[in-house]
């Protein structure tokens, strides 16, 4: 039987929900804020949440996200006041099933109901396919659920894909993915730099010529889309694409004939088009940069990959599984993290996303050489100077003012006992490479929490200048 919850605040509107659903001989629960809506959800398996907008401890679309975040979710039906636009907006965007403006009569909420659970039924009754092949992808979040959930659907049709998200998303990888998961997956994937695309070689590159059809063809070469004949054609960064080339493309997409430079008979290739790109299409159509008939064409199946910043959640995976790979290549042994080195990380923005991650952890392995453990003092100065100044910033604005200089400070005394929480999870070292230890991470420490201020250092740990320096290199620590 369906298992229906309703998050509504309003008890009279709930409880007549519940006695409509109980009618239709479906089970019903029930519940007046989003943290006891969560509660319910995360206890039980609903078939579909009716889920209320305005709720009296906050907007019942952050809760959106957890709700569908499991491996069997529920079919999510928002109910939405009139004139708020923006929250059907953003409830489909979020992936809802439906939506509702209150005050709603019993017949669209019967209709609604029956036609999420017919769906969900059909859903569920559908073969179940054989699971991706993600290698490359790590992320269990709300968000890279759904773009999952959409990569998985992209790969078992032969329908046109956009890929959109900042650099450093991971656009490419989620082509391939495709790719390797389709029925093309014994083809080639081709990828087109487009930013590359010269007004002047892009018959020759895309097409092919034949041999003697300009003074420097000097034998016939094939072109890149006869090159994806049977398979992907990926076009990296289609925004960049000259307005001249998008004209030359849209007739190749439409008819998937072209003619190689020089030749006199057409040619056909029968290709997967994914495009990708990091800018807004709609924003350049709108100035004249993008054809709008193009964007239509290669715009079938849009996924959306979201920056880093966006899913903090996954920074630890992400990390867990680039340094293990690091480690293998350099031959050292597996490191484990510090305390304060997840915490660095997710306070970071993440402007290159996870490609800039990646390439930080790489820089950190390095830097700590033989050493067991990674430590925020091994990730670069700039990240660090940037982390601390928002933190200081989100201080300065909540009211908080912590004397550097105050030893008797609790938050001081905290710090300092967590600085070797690390060291005492493992097994006791001998007492001079422990005073080493505990030496080296004090400093890095001292420089993380000074800003590399060499003043505030000074200050703060009452040593002299001479013998900070003195540290630094027996250390091989900089600022």
């Amino acid at each position: 039987m369906p298992e229906i919850l309703i998050i509504d605040d309003d008890v009279e509107a709930c409880e007549t929900m519940v006695s409509l659903v109980t009618r239709l001989s479906y089970n019903a629960d029930m519940a007046h804020t989003a943290k006891e809506g969560l509660r319910l959800a995360r206890q039980s398996g609903y078939d579909v949440v009716f889920l209320d907008v305005c709720l009296p401890d906050g907007n019942g679309l952050d809760i959106l996200p957890a709700l569908i975040a499991g491996n069997d979710p529920p079919e999510v039906i928002i109910l939405t006041g009139k004139g708020n636009p923006d929250g059907a907006e953003l409830a489909i965007q979020g992936g809802v099933w439906d939506y509702l403006v209150k005050p709603t009569s019993i017949r669209d909420i019967t209709l609604t109901l029956n036609r999420a659970l017919k769906y969900r039924q059909e859903k569920k009754g559908t073969i179940a396919k054989e699971e991706l092949s993600l290698e490359g992808v790590v992320g269990s979040c709300a968000e890279m659920k759904g773009c999952l959930d959409l990569t998985a659907k992209a790969a078992r049709s032969d329908a046109n894909v956009l890929i959109t998200g900042e650099t450093g998303t991971g656009k490419e990888l989620f082509a391939g993915i495709i790719h390797r998961n389709s029925n093309r997956a014994s083809g080639n994937f081709v990828v087109v730099d487009c930013t590359s695309l010269t007004e002047t070689l892009v018959e020759s590159t895309l097409f092919g010529h034949l041999k003697g059809s300009f003074t420097d063809a000097q034998f016939d070469r094939q072109g890149l889309i006869k090159a994806a004949d049977g398979g992907t054609l990926f076009l990296d960064e289609v925004s960049e694409m000259p307005l001249s080339t998008q004209k030359i493309f849209l007739r190749v997409f439409q008819e998937r004939q072209f003619r190689p430079v020089g030749a006199v008979k057409e040619q056909k290739s029968n290709f997967r088009l994914i495009a990708a790109t990091n800018r807004n299409l709609d924003e350049l159509v709108a100035s004249g940069h993008f054809r709008n008939d193009l964007q239509f064409r290669i715009n079938t199946v849009h996924i959306h990959l979201p920056p880093l910043r966006q899913r903090t959640g996954d920074i630890q995976q992400l990390a867990t599984v680039s340094v293990e790979q690091l480690c293998r290549k350099f031959g050292v042994k597996c490191k484990k993290f510090g305390e304060d080195f997840i915490p660095t990380l997710t306070e970071y923005n993440w402007p290159g996303n996870v490609r800039e991650l990646f390439n930080i952890l790489e820089r950190a392995v390095i830097d700590a050489g033989d050493e067991k453990t990674l430590y925020a003092m091994h990730l670069p100065r700039s990240l660090r100077i940037q982390v601390a100044k928002a933190q200081i910033s989100h201080l300065a604005s909540t009211g908080i003012s912590e004397p550097a200089g105050d030893r008797s400070n609790p938050l001081i005394q905290t710090v300092g006992q967590k600085i070797f929480e690390d060291i005492f999870d493992s097994p006791l070292l001998p007492l001079k490479e422990f005073k080493n230890t505990a030496e080296k991470t004090y400093l890095g420490e001292l420089i993380r929490q000074c800003d590399g201020n060499i003043q505030k250092i000074m200050h703060v740990s009452g040593l002299s200048r001479s013998h900070f320096y003195a540290l630094l290199n027996k250390h091989k620590l900089s600022l």
